[in-house]
């Protein structure tokens, strides 16, 4: 790795910053610091890393050593790290801050299935998988085996309520294969008839684990999702 992992997010406010004042040029409030074009564009560079560096959870910094490791860079004087011990100390930083929050969830999604495992309308799985029968449907309905594939409607939400996917607000069912999902879904699937719509609470290492799924499910999440089971579709025979 030849680049900086932060040099991608000074490159965007560099870039925002410039088509805005293309645009228009800045008005700085009455009374601030920022007098000339340079000085707008200083600042926005140094709000942008810092923006990016608190989202990525570093914010325990030394400042004279970061303003002198940028005048080390733009005067071209020796540093006092070469380009990889730069990268493998941000990285190291960037993942042990990763794994706080991923702990963090983790704790926060066990103690929620262990007070809603308390509730008699829910019942547990042998491996924590917890579900609750919010429409039953006939005896004699069908259940899915693992080759088939589903029609279901769904609305999955993190624990505090967040609402991450719902297939009723495009709508539209989705349609896929019961043992192409996640875990939790593979297993909760062949147990709901037709017609049924279930309630169903899944553990992390049941759905997305530790690596989470893009910017909607953290690193640790326990899901809740509201399942409507419509329709089966049997595997095709060979």
């Amino acid at each position: 790795m030849k680049k900086l992992i932060l040099v991608a997010g000074i490159v965007t406010m560099h870039t925002v910053c410039f088509s805005q004042q293309k645009a228009k040029p800045a008005v700085a409030p009455k009374g601030s610091s920022l007098k000339t074009a340079k000085d707008s564009l200083s600042y926005s560079v140094g709000s942008g890393v810092a923006d990016n560096l608190a989202r990525q959870g570093i914010t325990d910094l030394n400042f004279a050593l970061v303003q002198k490791a940028m005048e080390d860079v733009f005067k071209k004087r020796a540093r006092l790290m070469d380009e990889n011990a730069v990268n493998m100390c941000i990285q190291a930083t960037m993942q042990k801050s990763a794994m706080k929050k991923i702990k963090i969830e983790k704790d926060k999604g066990e103690a929620f299935l262990a007070q809603n495992k308390k509730r008699k309308e829910v019942t547990t799985l042998p491996n924590g998988l917890q579900y609750e029968v919010l429409k039953a449907a006939a005896d004699s309905a069908r259940k899915p085996t693992a080759e088939d594939t589903v029609v279901v409607n769904y609305v999955g939400k993190l624990t505090d309520g967040k609402e991450f996917d719902n297939s009723v607000k495009r709508g539209q069912p989705a349609t896929f294969a019961v043992n192409g999902v996640i875990k939790g879904w593979t297993e909760i699937l062949q147990l709901m008839p037709v017609g049924s719509k279930w309630k169903v609470f899944i553990p992390s290492e049941l759905g997305y684990g530790d690596r989470g799924a893009g910017a909607g499910i953290p690193g640790g999440a326990v899901l809740v999702f509201e399942i409507s089971l419509e329709d089966i579709k049997p595997a095709a025979k060979q």
